[in-house]
């Protein structure tokens, strides 16, 4: 993982990423943001993080590959589409150089907003 261990902000970090996954970070940043616009935009375990009624997503620059972070229910949710890409536990892989599947990371966020949503709820 690309530790920034100095970057404070998400744009600091995204600035620090190697070129090649520059692009590819601004891409996951926008997603995040379009669809999830209240999330709070933090650094958490140096790396680029958002919360929004807990934790909603992370992601990270890696020399290989940069990862989105948290998928919650949605890997289940969208398990064909994601078939297509390496994944974990909770983690959505993309390879550096790859396209990445920006309808598909907002589908992911917009599942994760409403879990968040959903479960805030019932805290109540």
């Amino acid at each position: 993982m690309m530790r920034t261990g100095t970057s404070k902000t998400v744009q600091a970090y995204i600035t620090a990423a190697p070129a090649p996954a520059r692009k590819m970070l601004k891409e996951l940043r926008a997603a995040v943001r379009s669809v999830a616009p209240r999330a709070t935009e933090k650094i958490s375990y140096g790396i680029p993080y958002y919360d929004y009624f807990g934790r909603l997503t992370y992601f990270a620059a890696f020399k290989n590959h940069v990862s989105l972070y948290v998928m919650g229910g949605a890997k289940k949710a969208y398990a064909q589409e994601l078939k297509k890409y390496q994944t974990s536990m909770a983690t959505l892989r993309f390879p550096i150089g790859s396209r990445v599947p920006v309808a598909l990371v907002k589908k992911v966020v917009r599942f994760r907003v409403k879990e968040n949503e959903s479960a805030r709820g019932k805290k109540r």
